[in-house]
């Protein structure tokens, strides 16, 4: 890793007003990080969305040299604690969060971290999990055990260490996003699980040492969590709470969301319950609804059925539409079938859903469909 780049990227983190998305896009213009700091502010008021405002700002930051002498003091604490850095430039970066627009430009991480994997969950769920939320949860990552899986949670109490403890006894790799710098644990008390979790996973942040886990910093720990996974999983949640931001937040990133469905009585089944009302979740039973719905078979050596396309004529209206939609496209997103059908989208659903029994369609993660 370039170290120069590294030490820039760290002190541009620390400018105010500047946030992730213009980190970006002052990057995209100025062509590296330390271009930015060797920028004059005519040349950076011309990049879109930054203006005179952010750009004189954003000099007098670079002139006074105090972000890049505190970057220079993690540098210390980095190389100190053996601290792995990801940087949004290098090749260690996971992929699937370079993908979301607000990821951020450096991260963090403690352990054997190793994010080339394909099948990525997060599990997340209230604090407060109750007897059947762990059974659930503790099965459910047992089932997963032979797809191999990247188990992604937040340590905090209930669901996260449940999630974290059981993929320990599994030798599951798992990681803990934190929201604060890795100079400390929170909660202390899991700071045994999280030695453990450094043999097969580990820690993760965005955040320099000496940030504390103040209340802002758990919707940021929240998008990363999201973003990182193909699929997020929420086991019990009230009607409020931060894995329902989770949700949110990995929906708008278009990634599958799976929500365990409880009694309407229960409390912490409230918010799956919800999710899953207002189509923001598949609703999720077994296992099996992970694997069909994100094509995660085992047997991928199978010899694919021969389909005689020269009897699709015989496909209803609606499927024979879609049909042809899809044929025009590598692959397509469920609303953009919508859009282009004028079908709503519960109608499209259910016609993809008789594609895929047909053997005609097959679903992709991102909840894109492509022909089988």
């Amino acid at each position: 890793m370039n170290q120069t780049e590294l030490l820039y990227a760290m002190a541009l983190t620390l400018f105010e007003g500047v946030g992730n998305i213009n980190a970006k896009k002052l990057l995209a213009y100025c062509g590296s990080f330390q271009g930015i700091f060797e920028s004059n502010k005519g040349k950076l008021s011309q990049i879109p969305g930054v203006g005179a405002v952010l750009s004189s700002s954003i000099s007098q930051q670079i002139a006074s040299g105090i972000a890049l002498k505190r970057a220079e003091e993690e540098m210390e604490f980095i190389q100190k604690n053996d601290i792995s850095t990801f940087l949004i430039t290098e090749k260690n970066y996971p992929l699937n969060l370079k993908q979301c627009e607000d990821s951020p430009i450096v991260l963090y991480g403690k352990g054997n971290l190793n994010f080339d994997n394909h099948k990525t969950i997060a599990v997340v769920g209230t604090r407060k999990i109750t007897s059947r939320g762990k059974d659930f949860c503790e099965k459910l990552l047992e089932e997963l055990t032979p797809h191999a899986p990247l188990v992604i949670s937040g340590m905090a109490y209930g669901v996260d260490i449940c999630a974290h403890k059981k993929c320990i006894e599994l030798s599951v790799p798992t990681i803990a996003v934190l929201a604060h710098g890795l100079d400390r644990l929170y909660p202390e008390i899991h700071r045994d699980t999280a030695k453990k979790m450094l043999e097969t996973g580990g820690l993760l942040t965005e955040f320099m040492s000496g940030t504390n886990p103040d209340r802002e910093n758990f919707p940021k720990r929240n998008r990363i969590i999201a973003g990182l996974s193909d699929v997020t999983i929420v086991v019990e949640s009230a009607k409020k709470g931060g894995s329902l931001i989770t949700a949110e937040i990995a929906n708008s990133y278009n990634r599958d969301v799976f929500a365990v469905p409880g009694r309407v009585t229960d409390t912490y089944s409230e918010g799956c319950n919800y999710l899953i009302k207002i189509n923001k979740a598949h609703l999720l039973n077994s296992v099996e609804d992970i694997v069909y719905l994100m094509n995660w078979e085992l047997h991928i050596s199978q010899k694919p059925k021969t389909i005689q396309k020269q009897l699709f004529i015989d496909l209803p209206e609606d499927e024979k539409l879609i049909y042809d939609l899809l044929s025009a496209e590598k692959s397509i997103s469920m609303d953009e079938l919508s859009a282009k059908s004028k079908l709503a989208t519960s109608v499209i659903a259910v016609r993809l859903l008789q594609l895929e029994f047909k053997g005609l369609v097959k679903a992709l993660p991102g909840k894109s469909f492509v022909l089988s």
